[in-house]
């Protein structure tokens, strides 16, 4: 016959203090939390917001409405300036029912001239279409016929501190 074994429990109850005092602080903030919120809403429905009263004299001016219709209008512009190189120009022309169309130019630094055409209203918003005239040109480069500077090499003193005494852990890359 062999020797009985006494039975042992997986479990370990030696925690179990610790499990319900955990659980209880739980529960606690959980409690604690309703009630705050409870409370915001209490607090929110036992002070309604204040009622003015209507002003008791009359408004000094009468409520004015900026809704305007639209006002036909038609404008142009210009800049050409070969000294500076500026050359663009805008065109502008609206009817009385707020249709907007135009256009503008600007000459690029590439030498192609950009012009843009629109149309803009409430239906479709604004609408472009880009165009560009003439060939992107890009000047040569030329190296510069001046020298570069001959700056001596920069003398940097000696490090004030002595080299390692220990062996280097790694190769130096450089």
């Amino acid at each position: 016959m062999q020797d009985a074994i006494p039975y042992k429990s997986s479990r370990n109850f030696s925690n179990g203090h610790q499990l319900f005092t955990q659980h209880k602080q739980t529960l606690n903030m959980q409690v604690f939390i309703f009630a705050i919120l409870i409370a915001a809403v209490a607090a929110n429905v036992a002070y309604p917001k204040p009622a003015y009263p209507a002003p008791a004299y009359p408004a000094a001016y009468p409520p004015k409405s900026y809704d305007y219709a639209p006002m036909p209008y038609n404008f142009a512009w210009a800049v050409k300036d070969d000294y500076t190189y500026n050359d663009y120009a805008h065109q502008e022309t609206a009817d009385d029912k707020g249709y907007v169309t135009g256009s503008y130019r600007v000459l690029l630094p590439d030498g192609r001239t950009q012009i843009v055409t629109y149309k803009a209203d409430d239906y479709s918003g604004y609408v472009a279409d880009v165009k560009y005239e003439g060939e992107a040109k890009y000047p040569e480069y030329n190296k510069p016929a001046y020298k570069a500077a001959a700056y001596p090499a920069p003398a940097y003193p000696a490090p004030a501190y002595p080299a390692p005494a220990y062996p280097a852990a790694y190769p130096s890359k450089y």
